[in-house]
């Protein structure tokens, strides 16, 4: 698995490099293009998951036992943690979106059968497993709530309570713009609250946030080291990135609003990276200074997981019920909302319970990309090596959208 995992980011490093090589300059715009703060605000909100809120404070102890894990001496837990979640990996989208957004038109790859099924079983599959780490990491977050460790059925309630939101705000796109802007301005709540409670009203100087935000710059002194996997966990992490990649750059091709391929590919690595970063080092002087995040903070974190869990699947579910037609105009409202919360809801469970791993998700996807680049170089070698520019018909529409501002 590991050398299949490698093969895929070597892939996807390569492609990156022809597709600057190539196509730098074009224009990129999608079916619904959009502003660029709202543009990014889908991105980042569709592209992260309840994770970015809950793992680091339960990973922060494990990076810095070198003892335990040799493999992590390199640089300091934080700049670990940051490699896990920023920057680099975030190339990973854009490969995808400019895919969808630029070749994927003129190849139609996606819409051969075969093809459509297993993107759609990533999707759903890929939906519950984050409903999943939302349930398994409640007790962790809300010990006040059960003995702390057990998964209790208030649990189940609020998770199974999430997924029937997201079914619901899925059934029309204007909730799924709303939530996604909506979603960063909480996002960014939470990260000025939790850094309040430490360095305005709380005793830990503010030098000492600063210190930790220096500590960031392991990261990228030392960004060759998160390329390739460091072990087991990191390997986890990236197929769970690839796992989110098709989707994600399929969804946020739609809302590429002019901005030209490098610019893409700069929008991606940067704009999310800089609340990652600064939650990440809130919550890294939490962690080193132990201060106390029981109470208000926990219940403050759980709320923005479950926005988070809510934004993330409710952009999945439009875009597998688009792709098989299970919509809302062929199912009517309330025969969607059941069908789709049914199935997530026992895929959840089977994740829960390791019949599925998000790795095997990942690893379908990494066959997916080297299909595709297969598909294109015997059949549409031709098609791709004269694409110039994003579909006409989607500039047009931009250039209307434009004419009105």
């Amino acid at each position: 698995m590991t050398l299949w995992l490698s093969a895929g980011i070597l892939f996807t490093l390569l492609a990156i490099v022809f597709i600057l090589a190539k196509w730098g300059n074009v224009q990129c715009v999608g079916v619904t293009p959009v502003r660029t703060f709202t543009f990014i605000a889908i991105l980042f909100t569709s592209g992260l998951d309840v994770g970015l809120i809950m793992f680091p404070l339960t990973e922060f102890g494990g990076y810095a036992d070198i003892n335990a894990s040799p493999e992590y001496a390199f640089t300091n837990p934080l700049a670990i943690e940051f490699g896990f979640w920023g920057f680099f990996i975030w190339s990973f989208y854009f490969l995808t979106c400019f895919y969808f957004c630029v070749i994927e038109p003129k190849v139609k790859f996606f819409e051969i059968p075969w093809v459509k099924f297993i993107n759609n079983v990533v999707i759903i599959g890929t939906c519950a497993f984050t409903a999943s780490l939302l349930l398994a990491n409640l007790p962790w977050y809300l010990p006040s709530i059960g003995d702390g460790e057990s998964i209790i059925p208030l649990f189940y309630l609020i998770v199974f309570a999430a997924v029937a939101f997201s079914v619901y705000s899925s059934t029309d796109i204007k909730y799924v713009r709303v939530l996604s802007v909506s979603t960063t301005w909480v996002f960014i709540g939470l990260i000025a609250f939790m850094w309040g409670s430490a360095f305005l009203w709380g005793d830990s100087a503010m030098g000492e946030y600063a210190q930790s935000v220096a500590m960031l710059g392991g990261y990228f002194g030392n960004i060759h080291e998160f390329i390739f996997p460091i072990n087991d966990y990191h390997a986890f992490y990236l197929f769970w990135w690839f796992a989110w990649s098709i989707m994600i750059g399929q969804f946020t091709a739609r809302f590429v609003g002019g901005l030209k391929t490098y610019q893409v590919l700069a929008a991606m690595l940067i704009f999310p990276s800089i609340p990652i970063a600064l939650w990440f080092a809130v919550l890294y002087h939490y962690h080193d200074a132990g201060l106390d995040t029981t109470g208000i903070r926990n219940f403050a974190m759980v709320f923005v997981g479950i926005i988070f869990v809510i934004n993330s699947l409710d952009s999945l579910i439009r875009l597998y019920s688009d792709n098989l037609n299970l919509t809302t105009k062929r199912l009517g409202k309330w025969r969607y909302m059941g069908f789709h919360f049914l199935a997530l809801a026992a895929l959840t469970l089977l994740f829960t319970f390791d019949f599925l791993q998000i790795q095997w998700v990942g690893a379908l996807v990494i066959g997916l990309f080297f299909s595709c680049l297969g598909y294109i170089l015997y059949t549409k070698f031709k098609t791709v090596s004269n694409i110039d520019s994003s579909p006409k018909e989607n500039r047009l529409d931009y250039k209307k959208i434009e004419s009105v501002h």
